[in-house]
């Protein structure tokens, strides 16, 4: 297994400010205003697969659309605005009914941090959120929707999902660190094939899937390593990736 002084070293190279321009937490820094950020973290998290230059382009063309007004956009949301806006798997319905789930969530129900609270304290945070917006879907969606909004219960690494929290949760050069209803210690890593990778390099994974249990294998591993804040490790992860490509 790596070292806590080759992984804090990591840590502490990447985890700065200069990180935030070439990954898509430079959606929500563009904001002040805390429901911004939240909505707009809440949405590049959504989409934030494939071609990292691909999707910060579309998310820039989202926000354009929304003039920049993440809260406006979402409780005033009319389908006909979005007009043709696509994704790979996300079709303009999917998009659209995320929008309007969102907009009855902040008009009615408090917004995102009341959602994830609330699932928080019923130590069911993943299902909680997710099936607020099953809950008030049509059945006819396509595949883009349940992509963008996966389900727990199905096992997967929530890879997007535990990143967003990251960010809202974590405090530092690049996270926000502006909810706190949870520590930074009950944070799962954000697991896709190259953290998968990398993981298993470092001897910080066993498992060959890169499912829910690996995720909470890693996360274990990590807390080794500094129990309060394990998920801060996440940047090592990537400066790990960056050292092996040179």
């Amino acid at each position: 297994m790596i070292t806590k002084p080759e992984i804090d070293k990591l840590v502490k190279t990447y985890e700065t400010v200069d990180f935030i321009k070439d990954d898509p937490i430079q959606i929500p820094h563009r904001f002040k205003n805390k429901k911004d950020i939240e909505i707009s973290g809440f949405i590049a998290s959504l989409v934030a697969y494939g071609r990292r230059e691909l999707f910060i382009k579309k998310l820039n063309q989202l926000l354009e659309i929304a003039q920049n007004e993440p809260l406006n956009f979402i409780e005033n949301f009319e389908p006909k605005i979005l007009e043709n806006f696509n994704y790979r798997f996300g079709k303009p319905e999917d998009f659209s009914a995320i929008f309007s789930i969102l907009k009855d969530l902040y008009t009615k129900d408090g917004g995102l941090e009341e959602l994830f609270k609330y699932g928080h304290s019923q130590d069911k945070l993943f299902e909680t959120v997710t099936d607020y917006f099953y809950a008030k879907t049509s059945k006819n969606l396509g595949q883009g929707f349940y992509f963008m909004i996966p389900n727990p219960r199905k096992g997967g690494a929530m890879k997007r999902m535990c990143m967003y929290l990251r960010w809202l949760v974590r405090k530092g050069p690049v996270d926000f660190g502006i909810w706190n209803f949870m520590k930074p210690s009950e944070l799962y890593i954000p697991l896709d094939i190259h953290v998968g990778r990398i993981s298993r390099n470092m001897g910080l994974l066993s498992r060959k899937a890169n499912d829910f249990k690996s995720v909470i294998e890693i996360t274990e591993n990590l807390k080794q390593f500094d129990p309060n804040d394990p998920i801060k490790y996440d940047f090592a992860m990537f400066g790990y990736g960056v050292n092996q490509e040179k």
